[in-house]
């Protein structure tokens, strides 16, 4: 059953064609990867889905309801947490209140905020640094400080938009092992824009890739890897790995 149907979705920007047509299906507690090369309407199809851009045509079905004439917040609210490509914690509050805002969708008592923030920061590694100041993370940590406060929404559906780029191997891994647990302990449905390949090969169970804003192939990681049209577009370029 999927959990997440985006059908035949469009966006077009002054006549730039983002995104064309473009469909795919998250099964439920499934981790799915989204692929392909810079430019080709990865993050786009991202922001139609958490309700920052509607799509010019196309529907976006979120457990069988549509949700893509909804805002932002909506969207959110609906169960759909994402984190952005570049992250820009609050940078004046500390570590703990950064998820604690996240915390506030759903926990209404400042108490039952922290606690959850405080589990979820130590479920990411930051336990200890939880008062220190957001700005004076280093990249590693600020992109798990990007993932907790997603979390801290309590999401059925976690969009993930390039968490891994930048990170050494094996903080890479660790970010891996993570998302696991997630969608191992919790049931959390992951869909995850990628470049880093050992962690997409790692995580997704299926593969969707695009290029020039559409859709040029599915398929499980080993299909996919193998797919001619992939290997020209995408894999041949020089992609970490």
């Amino acid at each position: 059953m999927s959990l997440l149907e985006v059908r035949s979705v469009s966006k077009h920007f002054r006549g730039l064609r983002a995104v064309h047509d473009a469909s795919l299906d998250v099964p439920h507690g499934e981790i799915y990867g989204l692929i392909g090369p810079n430019g080709a309407g990865k993050t786009t199809t991202f922001n139609m889905i958490a309700g920052v851009y509607a799509p010019d045509s196309g529907e976006i079905l979120f457990g069988s309801a549509p949700i893509h004439g909804l805002r932002a917040d909506q969207v959110c609210a609906a169960g759909i947490g994402r984190t952005f490509q570049i992250v820009k914690p609050f940078a004046g509050l500390s570590v703990l209140d950064n998820v604690m805002v996240g915390a506030f969708l759903r926990e209404r008592q400042a108490r039952a905020a922290r606690e959850l923030s405080v589990r979820i920061l130590e479920r990411l590694g930051l336990g200890a640094k939880r008062e220190l100041p957001a700005s004076s993370l280093t990249l590693p940590d600020r992109k798990r400080l990007e993932v907790a406060r997603a979390l801290a929404t309590q999401p059925k559906l976690l969009l993930l938009d390039e968490v891994m780029a930048g990170l050494r191997p094996t903080e890479c891994d660790q970010m891996v092992a993570v998302f696991r647990e997630l969608n191992r302990a919790d049931g959390t449905t992951i869909l995850l824009i990628e470049h880093v390949m050992r962690a997409v090969m790692a995580l997704a169970r299926h593969i969707c890739v695009l290029h020039h804003g559409e859709v040029i192939a599915r398929g499980t990681p080993e299909q996919v890897v193998r797919n001619p049209a992939v290997l020209e577009c995408y894999l041949g370029e020089e992609t970490e790995v």
